[in-house]
């Protein structure tokens, strides 16, 4: 019955492409009989800042999407043990990659933390490791230095060859493999610390940028890209307008909270009136993330597995996934 689920046109601002698209309830439909859930309080140390996402949207949303992937990570795993005996190879499998991509502010981090959840729960109880790229930022003197601080978060703010070279590993089975770590609250990478993975059944990969195709060398060749590691892919989208808003309301919500913090970065925006840190938090939105959004992380929207739309209430109201 589920093949015979309604299919949405391609919204305007997309170009046509092999795609099913799915309103919510035909979406939730996919996973009805499911008994999963999650616990309150599990669900509230999961979502992030202003985010309203609640049991309706784990079951209706995440549940069908935590299924799908699974069914991609069973047939990854049989093509993988295939291909390798016909091959006369008895490697292990390596981990299952997923990237979560999507504008800042848009929910990806709460996505990203919500399917590691869910994924960990399936049956074997598989280990999900969950590393952001913002561990691979230029630290802020670097940056400084580059003249791109007032940048970061575009793609050219990141040590791209540690970043592909850190999926590559995990996913070549590497034993143990090492993330640097990013503070949002000094708004710097923490020397001396390290994120450690040690071959998980799956990884996800989460961050702006992930979606980005492969750039040509100086020589005239193609590099590698890390997307070019991944099984399965999801991009949170939204309209820009909306996400200028949730940017902001979390800003000011940030503002009473992180932001008092004496070591956070954005201290001098917890001490200025509200109106004049609502204004200098737009000019950020408007000289930064939304030129990042419109020229850099939007144009990957179409090389995603899986889209989920989300409506100005912040409830996902679509899901688009890859037919071919």
């Amino acid at each position: 019955m589920h093949n015979h689920a309604p299919e949405l046109p391609a919204p305007e601002d997309d170009p046509f492409g092999p795609y099913l698209t799915l309103e919510r309830r035909h979406w939730a439909a996919l996973a009805a009989a499911r008994g999963d859930f999650l616990e309150t309080e599990t669900l509230t140390r999961l979502r992030g800042v202003n985010e309203p996402t609640d049991v309706d949207e784990v079951r209706e949303v995440y549940l069908p999407l935590t299924e799908l992937i699974q069914l991609y990570s069973d047939r990854t795993g049989e093509l993988y043990r295939d291909s390798h005996s016909f091959l006369g190879l008895s490697s292990a499998r390596t981990p299952f990659v997923i990237g979560v991509a999507g504008s800042v502010a848009v929910g990806k981090s709460t996505t990203s933390r919500l399917l590691r959840e869910l994924l960990s729960r399936a049956p074997g109880n598989p280990q999900v490791d969950l590393v952001t790229t913002d561990g691979f930022l230029f630290p802020n003197t670097r940056l400084e230095e580059m003249g791109l601080l007032e940048r970061k978060g575009f793609p050219e703010s990141y040590d791209r060859r540690r970043l592909v070279q850190f999926v590559m590993d995990v996913k070549s089975g590497v034993p143990e493999v090492t993330a640097p770590v990013y503070s949002h609250l000094v708004y710097d990478i923490v020397p001396d610390q390290q994120v450690v993975v040690r071959q998980p059944d799956i990884l996800i990969v989460e961050g702006l940028n992930v979606l980005q195709p492969a750039r040509r060398r100086t020589d005239g060749t193609m590099g590698l890209a890390v997307s070019d590691f991944f099984d399965f892919s999801v991009y949170v989208d939204a309209d820009d307008g909306d996400v200028k808003s949730w940017y902001l309301r979390r800003f000011l919500a940030l503002r009473e909270t992180a932001f008092r913090n004496p070591r956070s970065y954005f201290r001098r925006f917890a001490e200025m009136p509200e109106a004049e840190a609502i204004g200098q938090a737009s000019d950020i939105w408007d000289a930064v993330n939304g030129p990042n959004l419109v020229a850099n992380i939007k144009p990957t929207r179409g090389r995603a597995t899986a889209i989920l739309r989300k409506a100005a209430d912040h409830k996902v109201s679509w899901v688009r996934i890859r037919k071919i």
